[in-house]
């Protein structure tokens, strides 16, 4: 196999030791790959190095070079950074670390980006939520997966980060890709996507490449999808913003206010009637909310200091 059709697998990891022990299993059980997987790349967020053990130890249970590299200072970009230092390959795979591939996973991705020739290629991701209350379970699930066209082929949007598949070479521009002032509050990538389409980049559905996202307990509740729901919100207009389109950034800011005064109103009276249907109409208010409240300051944090802050709250 050509070294042009070599791929890396990159997996950032924040003191989710675990988790992490699942998702590097099941890509050790990927088919259909033999001389394509070059690598597999642990970046480790935690100032501790909670996932050295891991690493070790899982070492020799696979042929596949485990490159273990330690990121002390948490921050989601910074990991992803370091890790893309650790690996030439000229493919790159996305995989969070509270995320299980399918067999097929990268398979499927490797297939899709030759047949669709896009810089980016993302699959679709079955949420779990195991802990979460059974009226919320639904929502959450539908939260934290990903829907996409049914057959694969070129799409005119972006997703998020993990189960994705980047064409290094004109995807992930320079050493250091990933804007590190997202460190805690998450948009990294869609930063990078932002300006790659900005450059004409192109972008792919991989219909095959299944992966599923387990919602650890701290994240499996209403406030915390209801704060990443506003995040999002806030995205399109801090992209209007960030280009200095001030005509964009009225219109999404109206857009929002509009989406938050109707699903606010809706939400309110399922609210009062117990219906489990509350979850998304304040889902879609908050992202409401998220155009119109876009100014820096206002973003939640979701990762580094923050995330470590959580998992310490969890653990006592």
């Amino acid at each position: 196999m050509s070294a042009l059709h070599q791929v890396s697998v990159v997996i950032p990891t924040l003191r989710r030791p675990a988790e992490l022990e699942r998702a590097l299993r099941s890509i050790f059980i990927q088919a259909g790959v033999k001389g394509r997987l070059a690598s597999i790349v642990i970046a480790d967020n935690d100032p501790v190095g909670s996932a050295e053990p891991v690493i070790r130890r899982l070492r020799d249970e696979t042929s596949i070079e485990l490159i273990y590299r330690h990121a002390p200072r948490p921050g989601v970009a910074t990991a992803r950074n370091a890790a893309l230092a650790e690996t030439d390959a000229p493919l790159i795979a996305f995989l969070d670390d509270d995320e299980v591939a399918s067999p097929g996973w990268l398979a499927a991705l490797i297939d899709a980006q030759a047949q669709t020739g896009a810089d980016v290629v993302f699959g679709p991701i079955q949420g779990r939520a195991p802990d979460a209350k059974p009226w919320l379970r639904p929502y959450l699930e539908r939260f934290f997966g990903r829907e996409g066209p049914a057959t694969t082929g070129l799409i005119g949007h972006s997703f998020g980060c993990g189960d994705s598949l980047m064409v290094r070479a004109t995807a992930l521009p320079g050493p250091a890709p990933f804007d590190v002032s997202a460190d805690q509050s998450g948009g990294e990538d869609d930063a990078l996507f932002a300006a790659l389409a900005a450059r004409g980049g192109r972008f792919g559905w991989a219909a095959d490449a299944w992966v599923e996202e387990f919602a650890p307990a701290h994240r499996a509740t209403l406030s915390y999808a209801l704060a990443r729901a506003f995040a999002y919100g806030q995205g399109p207009s801090q992209t209007a913003a960030k280009a200095r389109d001030w005509p964009a950034v009225a219109r999404w800011m109206l857009i929002g206010a509009v989406q938050a005064a109707a699903f606010g109103s809706a939400a309110l009276v399922l609210t009062l009637i117990l219906s489990p249907r509350r979850a998304d109409m304040l889902d879609r208010a908050a992202r409401g909310l998220g155009k119109l409240f876009w100014m820096k300051g206002l973003e939640p944090h979701f990762y580094g200091a923050r995330e470590l802050e959580r998992l310490e709250a969890n653990r006592a």
